[in-house]
């Protein structure tokens, strides 16, 4: 059950079970991922942010860059959204899913 709280608000229970849990691999695995995954996700969020801002002075193609960027974090937002739910469904079935790149960098700072 621990490993599926880590996710549940983000980076702020990630480091909080990852502060707290000293003798579980597992609830630590859940809780640094949970921060290398949402820490990733601001990242992008700032990213494209910061495009739309500096696209959004340009005539036209601002308008364009703009729309594009609300796609794009329309789809980023939901496939989050269903990422964090999966994620809280496997560390509650006891699975330890490993998220691309992040899972395995995971594994080798809690070693």
């Amino acid at each position: 059950m621990s490993g599926a709280l880590a996710y549940l608000l983000g980076v702020f229970t990630g480091i909080l079970f990852l502060l707290i849990e000293k003798k579980s691999p597992f609830v630590r695995f859940h809780a640094a991922q949970s921060i290398g995954i949402f820490v990733a996700f601001m990242v992008f969020w700032v990213v494209i942010s910061m495009l739309s801002v500096v696209l959004g002075i340009i005539p036209f193609i601002g308008a364009v860059a703009g729309f594009f960027f609300f796609l794009i974090s329309l789809v980023v937002g939901f496939g989050g959204f269903i990422l964090w739910l999966f994620l809280m469904y496997q560390a509650f079935q006891g699975k330890e899913w490993e998220f691309p790149f992040v899972g395995p960098q995971v594994r080798k700072m809690l070693r």
